[in-house]
């Protein structure tokens, strides 16, 4: 996968590149920030999903909008990176969070950018040094960019799907808060009309790493890549693990409902669907 970069990779060009630790829990909102304090890859600096990666939630908009764009900029410069750095993300293991800043970098043009394959978890298995020492950044930066508006969809954009025979919209939940059977974080369960399940997890096997391009293939047959294809999950987050799959199988026409379900259920009048598409 040409997102992916390993734990020995990383080791040997360690010296090169901005690492950025995404730790997070939806639960906990602290865990992740008391974790880096705790051990991370040395160098490493912390980005927030809730303070960093989000805007503050409103009435609508879902529960975590995209950053605003001077204050997302203003980060990646205060962690010395430019539009030159090579950024190297990690999570825990392969999860949701780094694909989060993963897809921001893309939003706005930030070419040079990895994904830790196995995260903080395959690093301290490959006994890789560790540190609790906070890095300061030695200068700040500017970072000017525009966010490419080609890539997201809002909320009028999925209502316009119903009636639209070239796009279609996927949940990236799993299949059972998608058929409204448990639902941990909103006060509605179910997805909204018209989505196909393609639960994030499944683009990593067993042990959690990626699954192989032929088996992520497999997964994503009945999506026809001529099509529009409409990312969603409960607020954003998570939608961005099939963004990487579905970029990496060759996909161009992949956009981010960055409201997703928890903006969608934020209009009453709107409906939800409890059966399988």
């Amino acid at each position: 996968m040409h997102f992916l970069i390993s734990p020995e990779e990383l080791y040997h060009t360690i010296a090169d590149v901005i690492i950025i630790d995404t730790r997070f829990e939806l639960l906990n909102p602290n865990k992740g920030y008391q974790l880096y304090k705790e051990g991370h890859i040395p160098g490493a600096q912390y980005f927030d999903l809730n303070g960093d990666l989000s805007a503050k939630p409103a009435k609508h908009g879902g529960s975590h909008p995209l950053p605003p764009s001077d204050t997302f900029l203003k980060k990646l410069a205060k962690t010395g990176v430019d539009r030159h750095s090579t950024v190297v993300i990690y999570d825990q293991g392969n999860a949701m969070f780094a694909a989060r800043l993963y897809w921001l970098l893309d939003y706005y043009g930030h070419n040079k950018k990895y994904i830790l394959n196995g995260g903080y978890q395959a690093w301290k298995e490959a006994e890789y040094p560790v540190t609790s020492v906070v890095k300061r950044p030695n200068k700040c930066l500017t970072y000017q960019a525009k966010a490419n508006p080609a890539m997201v969809v809002d909320i009028e954009g999925v209502k316009a799907l119903q009636n639209k025979e070239d796009s279609v919209l996927i949940d990236a939940r799993s299949l059972e808060r998608y058929l409204g059977q448990t639902e941990p974080l909103y006060h509605k369960a179910g997805h909204i009309p018209g989505a196909k399940c393609f639960d994030w997890t499944a683009v990593l096997d067993e042990e959690g790493k990626w699954r192989s391009k032929q088996e992520l293939k497999e997964y994503f047959a009945d999506l026809d890549p001529e099509k529009e294809i409409i990312i969603s999950c409960g607020s954003g987050v998570s939608a961005c693990m099939n963004y990487l799959a579905l970029t990496a199988l060759g996909y161009k026409k992949v956009k981010l409902y960055p409201g997703s379900f928890s903006d969608w259920i934020s209009y009453a009048d709107l409906p939800v669907e409890t059966k399988a598409e």
